[in-house]
């Protein structure tokens, strides 16, 4: 490779560093956990306790 591939290819990978530190990965967005009003909606629609009654619960460490 020539000089000039090599600092085209390190402006490359700093403009990708740029944009990843400046927002959040697209490819993770499905594993945030989301509000909690939509967790708690979510757990209700599957048939589990309220988010409320999951937080309040005794931890079995206690």
């Amino acid at each position: 490779m020539t000089e000039a591939e090599v600092l085209r290819i390190a402006a490359i990978a700093a403009v990708f560093s740029i944009l990843n530190e400046q927002s959040e990965d697209p490819s993770q967005v499905g594993r945030t956990l989301g509000l909690p009003w939509s967790q708690d909606h979510r757990r209700m629609n599957m048939g589990k306790t309220s988010l409320m009654n999951l937080r309040a619960s005794r931890s079995p460490w206690k």
